[in-house]
């Protein structure tokens, strides 16, 4: 099966599309299928910690939901569930552009981790 997580794009700060690519089940021969989830800051203030955190929740909960069903039950899983989540959830980081919401990912993640996703990192945390 050929699944790979796709990519990730931003609507300014309102928020950001995560996208995933699946291999899909239901026809007779395999077609690949992009999944995407808009997932919104509106009504959040991404520069204050909690808004941020809240912003980072709605993140994780969507690339986990994008990479094991994707929002069909026909599609087949990907092959790597937790490479599909850390690419899908740190393109989602990276394309959002925020350092509070940067900073609530590094509270799961190393700076590795943030590196190897192309995460600006802030300033602040950089230097440590």
């Amino acid at each position: 099966m050929n699944s790979k997580p796709g990519t990730t794009t931003t609507r300014g700060m309102l928020g950001a599309a995560l996208c995933v690519l699946f291999a899909g089940g239901a026809a007779a021969s395999d077609h690949n299928v992009t999944v995407s989830s808009r997932i919104s800051s509106e009504g959040l203030d991404l520069s204050q910690p909690a808004d941020a955190r809240t912003f980072y929740a709605r993140l994780e909960n969507a690339a986990w939901m994008l990479c094991t069903r994707g929002t069909r039950a026909d599609l087949l899983p990907v092959d790597n569930l937790k490479g599909c989540y850390e690419k899908t959830l740190g393109d989602a980081i990276r394309a959002t552009k925020s350092p509070m919401v940067t900073l609530a990912y590094l509270g799961n993640h190393t700076l590795q981790q943030a590196a190897a996703h192309a995460i600006e990192v802030p300033p602040q945390v950089a230097a440590k």
